[in-house]
Formats: C-alpha cells, structure tokens, sequence
C-alpha cells in the first residue's frame, strides 16, 4: 500500500508528530536534560514507524517535502542576521579567542571524520557526516548538508548525520562533567564554592529557549519582510557563487546577505528586528528539523553499523581531549576555564543549549562565573555556524 500526502496534508502530519515529540520530551525527564528538541523525538519515532513499515513490506509513505527546503533557507539566513562584527568586538578578547578555539576544533573534526573514512574505504564525504556537520553544527546544519552530499552521490548521508548528530547531543552531556571534574581535581583550581557545600548556590546560569515577548504585527512582519529580502538576494548571491564551479549549500547566498544586511544596520545604529527574526528563524528550524527526521531511511544506517560506531567515539575522543588540554589552557587554566572547557564538550557535540546545561551542572556545584555566560552564547549563537558552514563547504569542495 503506498500513501502519497500533499503539502497540506503532510504540514499537518508534521505538526502532528512535533507536538507528538513535545509531549514525549515532556514525559521522559532524559530527553529534556540532554536537550534533544521535540522535532527530534518526534520526527525519529515516525521515521522509526517507516522503517517498520518498510521492514514488514506494510506499506509507503510519501511525503510532500516542498517546505523543507524553504524552512531550511530562512532558519538559515536567521542565522546570517546574527553575524555582527559590533558585537564580536565588544565581547573582547574572551569572545575572539573561544571563536577561535571553536573554528579549530571544527577543522579537527573534519579532519578526524574524513581521515577514518578514508581508512574504512568509504568516501572522505561519509567521514563529514559523522564531523563538524553533525557535532558542532547539530541538527540543523546535519538536515541541510545531508540532502545535499547525497545529491553527490554519499548513500544514506542524511541518516548518518542526523543521527551523528543525535548521539552528539547525549555524549556531550555526559562527558562535559567529567572532563571538567578532572580538571578541577587533577590540578588543583580554586572554586568559587565547596562542593560539598549544602546551602542553594546563589547564583545560578540562564539560557531560557523560549522568547516571551509581546506580539507585535508591525515587528514580525518587519522579520519576515528582512528574512525574505536577505533569501531573494542571497540566490542572486549563490546563483554566481555556483557559477565558480564549486559546491556550496543553497543557503549560504542567504546567510551571507544577512550578515551584509545586519552590519549594515549595525553601523549605521539602526534597529533590526532581532526577537521577530529569531523567532522565525526558530520556528522554521522546527518544521524543518521535524520532515528532515520524519524523511530518514534509518535503513541505510545497517551496513555502517561498525564504521559508524568507531568513527562517533573518536569524535567523542577528540572532543574531550581538545576542552581537557586545549581548552583549559587557552583560556587560562583556572576554575573559569574549566567551565570553558565544559561548555566545549556539549557546544562541540551538540548545541550551545546543551554547552549550558554542562555549565550549569558545573557551577551549581563549584560556583558561578559569569564570562563564560557571556562568551559562550556570544561564540555559539552568533558566529560559530556561520563559520562551520564556510569550513564545511571547503572540505567538500577538497575531497567531492
């Protein structure tokens, strides 16, 4: 039996099954402490019902994906919004050096990826999807970058980076303490409060996802109106950035014309509606995350069961190392760069909501710093996909 959905019908199938991974997420406590979005539980419980439908030879369902595409762009050129050159100079030196270490750490990736892809005799582009595409990037960047590798011929290279990316998530929680804990112990650093200490801490980490802002239809049609400004300009942009004759991400015209844009505005001290265009941005990146997960053919994931586990552990591996020797030095080897260091563990896995909740776990039990806070959002929000995206693209081009 095959079952082909219209667009209508599968944007509401697609509603569907996020609010489906929303109530799940909310019954399962686990899913909320690693951070794994709604679109994620959702969208893989349905891909895991297609792949038991394809098993039992049941029955087939298409969906009409013609969204997605747009969804991606405009989450995408969001992003692009956030690109200030203002705002990397007023956070300092801090900002500018853990940009830094994040860019570097996105090249070691790669390198990592490609290099034990090449070992297992699969394509260098496979070994991208289990590097910066899915760890530092996340989910969103593994959505966008997968559809397009598998245009060039990488089998099943969607499912592989989605499901890098999930397992990023999970393994960066769970080794941000421990790499940080050692840190602490093994060189001896001066906290800011005793862990064995009783008394609630006094100050604690916020990263709240969720923007309460009053509804405003002037202000969010004004988003709206830049967003898709920045997308028309930005195909112009990527139409003669194609003709180059390299491989680039259909949205990198859009992010580029959204950084033009905002600097613009930046330095000419004009508002730009940075609430509403990150709300839309959000909300674009949840319908997107939710029909790239509900499109997967976790079947293509069988025969690389054994690559696969050894390529994620060394990427678990090299994460670790570079926040326990790398990090730490860098950004001064004491208690404030052992929150660093943490945070470099879930934003090099999975996302900069994930790089919080490591902080927050640390310093609710040694004491807040409030750098950190400040840097890591900065670095994690505003720039590092912007520069994931650029390094990526790079890599594919050398090893297409």
């Amino acid at each position: 039996m095959t079952l082909n959905l219209n667009l209508y019908e599968t944007m509401a199938l697609v509603s569907i099954v996020f609010y489906l991974g929303k109530f799940i997420r909310n019954k399962f406590s686990i899913l909320s402490k690693y951070c794994i979005p709604p679109s994620v539980v959702g969208g893989f419980i349905f891909a895991l019902l297609i792949l038991l439908l394809k098993v039992t030879d049941f029955a087939t369902i298409n969906l009409d994906t013609t969204l997605q595409n747009i969804f991606m762009t405009a989450f995408f050129t969001s992003i692009g919004f956030t690109a200030s050159i203002k705002i990397l100079r007023q956070g300092g030196i801090k900002v500018v050096t853990f940009l830094g270490l994040a860019s570097l750490l996105v090249i070691l990736q790669n390198v990592v990826g490609v290099s034990l892809a090449t070992a297992f005799n699969e394509s260098p582009l496979l070994g991208l999807c289990t590097a910066s595409i899915p760890m530092v990037g996340g989910h969103g960047t593994a959505g966008s970058f997968g559809p397009m590798l598998e245009e060039m011929g990488i089998k099943g290279a969607t499912t592989v980076s989605v499901a890098s990316a999930t397992f990023g998530l999970i393994m960066g929680s769970i080794i941000g303490g421990l790499v940080a804990r050692n840190l602490i112990l093994n060189h001896k650093l001066v906290t800011t409060r005793d862990e064995n200490d009783t008394t609630p801490p006094e100050e604690v980490g916020d990263f709240n996802e969720e923007n309460h802002n009053i509804l405003s239809y002037k202000r969010l049609m004004n988003g709206a109106c830049f967003l898709f400004i920045a997308m028309g300009f930005g195909s112009i942009i990527s139409l003669l950035i194609e003709k180059s004759g390299l491989t680039f991400p259909s949205y990198i015209g859009a992010m580029l014309a959204a950084a033009i844009i905002r600097n613009y505005y930046d330095f000419r001290n004009k508002e730009l509606m940075e609430k509403e265009i990150e709300t839309l941005g959000g909300l674009s990146l949840s319908f997107f995350l939710t029909m790239a997960l509900m499109s997967l053919k976790l079947w293509q994931l069988f025969d690389l069961a054994g690559p696969l586990f050894i390529m994620l552990f060394a990427q678990v591996a090299l994460v670790g190392l570079f926040a326990y020797f790398i990090t730490f030095r860098t950004m001064g080897k004491n208690y404030e760069a052992a929150v660093f260091a943490s945070a470099t563990c879930g934003f090099g896995m999975g996302a900069t909501p994930n790089a919080i909740a490591n902080m927050d776990e640390l310093t609710n039990r040694y004491g807040f710093v409030h750098t950190p806070y400040f840097v890591v959002p900065i670095v994690g929000c505003l720039f590092i996909d912007f520069v994931n995206s650029g390094i990526i693209t790079i890599f594919v081009n050398l090893f297409r």
